[in-house]
Formats: C-alpha cells, structure tokens, sequence
C-alpha cells in the first residue's frame, strides 16, 4: 500500500508542471470562428482514401497533413508536405499542392471450392504497399464558423509487396473543424 501512495506522489509530482502548461495551452486552442485562417485541423476525407485529417501548419503557407485511410479490407497511413496559396482573390479560398508519401496493409480472402475428389482449395492474400502521393486542390474556411471544407486530387503510385504497381488519381472531399 506505501508503494502505492509513493508511486502516486511521485506521478502527481512529475505531472504538475504539465498542468501549468495544459491551462495555458487551453487559452490558446479556440476554434478559428472569426478567423480567415486557421494553425490546426481536424476533419475527414471521404474519396478513394477515405478516413481520418489532420493539418497542422509549420509556417503561413506550408502545412503537414496526415490521412488515415480505412476500407473495407485495409488501411493505410499517408503524410504530405502541402503549400497553400490565395485562390481568386477571394478571402479565405485558397490553393494547395504537394507531395508526400504512404504505407498501407490490406488482406483479403477468396474462398474456391473444386470437387477433384476431396481437393478443397482455399486462398489468403496479405499485402503491404509503400507509395509516393501528390495533392492538389482547393480549401475554404467558411466565415463565422470554425469549419473548413476542400476539393482535391491526390494521384499516387504504390508498390504492393504481391508484386504489384497501383495508381489512382484519388479525387476527395474533406470537412474539418479548424483551431
């Protein structure tokens, strides 16, 4: 039971300075509502790469985004070095282009049933795929509300381990809420 309490005191200790540093960080996160622009977001991307967003920017114009992809037999995980540029003159639409990279993993399974005797066939594949990405498109912070939505193209070439070579252009769609 001592241990315990010592074990208790010793984390309470070690965490104090980071709730400091959590309530100032508290005033800093607020929705980008009255804002053109935004530093983070967080949203979903629906296309041939569906799934989870997020975009931080690491300067005025260049930003980080990350996309975790789901589908019914996989998931893959890609990050790409984006710039952003005014679009039209129009505050709050702008440009993007970039490139980067993903991984992903995906099974899937066929079941065959040949009547040779008792010969019964059953197949199983797994791949990994390793592939460079692109991405262009176009993104609007909607005035007055923490939202952003884009349109965008993200060609890729993926090499699957199966021996395969994959390429798609990828249209999607994206909502985030931006901070």
């Amino acid at each position: 039971m001592k241990a315990y309490r010592k074990i208790k005191m010793i984390a309470m200790l070690m965490l104090m300075p980071l709730l400091g540093h959590a309530q100032e960080g508290v005033k800093e996160l607020q929705l980008a509502i009255d804002s053109r622009t935004y530093h983070t977001a967080i949203g979903i991307r629906a296309g041939e790469t569906s799934g989870l967003t997020i975009k931080q920017f690491i300067g005025q114009k260049n930003a980080l985004e990350g996309i975790l992809g789901v589908w019914h037999h996989g998931l893959s995980a890609t990050l790409l070095y984006e710039r952003h540029a005014q679009a039209f003159d129009i505050s709050g639409l702008n440009w993007y282009f970039g490139a980067g990279g993903h991984v992903s993993a995906s099974t899937s399974h066929t079941d065959y049933y040949h009547h040779r005797g008792d010969r019964h066939y059953y197949y199983h594949s797994s791949s990994v795929g390793l592939g460079v990405d692109g991405i262009f498109g176009m993104e609007y912070k909607i005035p007055n509300a923490p939202m952003a939505v884009s349109l965008d193209v993200k060609p890729y070439a993926e090499v699957i381990s199966t021996g395969g070579i994959w390429m798609s252009i990828d249209p999607g769609l994206g909502i985030k809420v931006v901070f």
